[in-house]
């Protein structure tokens, strides 16, 4: 067992890394596509407006109907 400062036996298979990928290909897939949307539409009267940055549209209520907007390039 190694000791409280980092010295002594860490055994078979310890160490960094051991058992564990390297950290490439985590999360979703998304191709060619550009995350995120450009345009934020209303589900319920069709109101569209630019996306903002850092703001989900899904936070975003219409400023017509007062629902929850919905990104157009969301999978």
């Amino acid at each position: 067992m190694p000791n409280l400062d980092g010295t002594g036996s860490q055994g078979k298979g310890a160490g960094r890394g051991a058992g564990r990928g390297t950290g490439r290909g985590l999360g979703r897939s998304t191709g060619n596509r550009p995350l995120g949307s450009s345009i934020c539409t209303c589900p319920k009267c069709g109101h569209e407006m630019s996306h903002v940055r850092g703001v989900p549209c899904t936070k975003v209520k219409c400023p017509k109907c007062k629902t929850l907007m919905q990104g157009v390039n969301c999978a």
